[in-house]
């Protein structure tokens, strides 16, 4: 392969992280703008959370990796999708509604994108497969981490529910078709539908971890 074959490479490379990595903003602050407005927020409250939720993850990233300031705090058009996500949200509340559980699926979506974006950028950036995994994990968790905690509910993450596992197989998907030289195209994309696909469907058949023998079950 030649520079100017690599140079091409890279530029896709680079477009696919964008274009996945907006997307993962836009799953996410609608995700956080529904569970917002179903806790009674107002439009200022709606529009905080879901740009805290969209961004929260990347940033957390960024700051572990070394790329600051972070691209979510620096980037316009994170602010731009993450608004338009929550307006879309408030103005058209009866579509977003319509789908099924709309927090289930947008977050779903969200913890699968940026479950690879997250181990793709600490790629770039130099970083080892240990350390790319986890941070797609923490990319990946830590919206839904933060739009919990802002809404006091018990975050996901500390539950039964497969959410933190779903991103740590996405990630390691991701990763380790890197270091066998999968197209990345098509690694990304199997990264992405294992993460979303074993989230929703372990919410779906009410899959779960198990507990520690003894532990009290709240469910009820």
């Amino acid at each position: 392969m030649n520079l100017h074959q690599l140079t091409l490479a890279a530029l896709n490379d680079h477009r696919l992280f964008t274009i996945l990595d907006l997307a993962g903003t836009f799953a996410f602050a609608i995700s956080g703008a529904v569970a917002a407005r179903d806790r009674g927020l107002d439009w200022f409250g709606v529009v905080v959370i879901a740009f805290t939720v969209a961004c929260g993850g990347g940033v957390l990233r960024d700051l572990c990796i070394g790329a600051v300031p972070p691209a979510g705090l620096t980037d316009w058009r994170y602010l731009a999708v993450a608004m338009t996500a929550a307006w879309m949200t408030v103005a058209a509340g009866r579509l977003v509604a319509r789908l099924a559980h709309p927090v289930i699926l947008f977050d779903s979506l969200g913890l699968g994108l940026f479950a690879v974006t997250g181990a793709q950028k600490a790629i770039i950036y130099g970083h080892g497969a240990e350390v790319a995994v986890l941070l797609g994990v923490v990319t990946a968790v830590g919206g839904g981490v933060t739009r919990d905690v802002l809404l006091t509910r018990v975050p996901v993450i500390l539950q039964r529910e497969i959410y933190a596992l779903a991103a740590l197989v996405g990630a390691s998907i991701e990763v380790a078709g890197e270091r066998l030289g999968w197209l990345s195209s098509g690694r990304t994309w199997v990264a992405l539908m294992a993460c979303f696909a074993l989230r929703y469907l372990s919410l779906r058949y009410k899959w779960n971890l198990p507990r520690p023998s003894g532990s009290q079950d709240n469910d009820g």
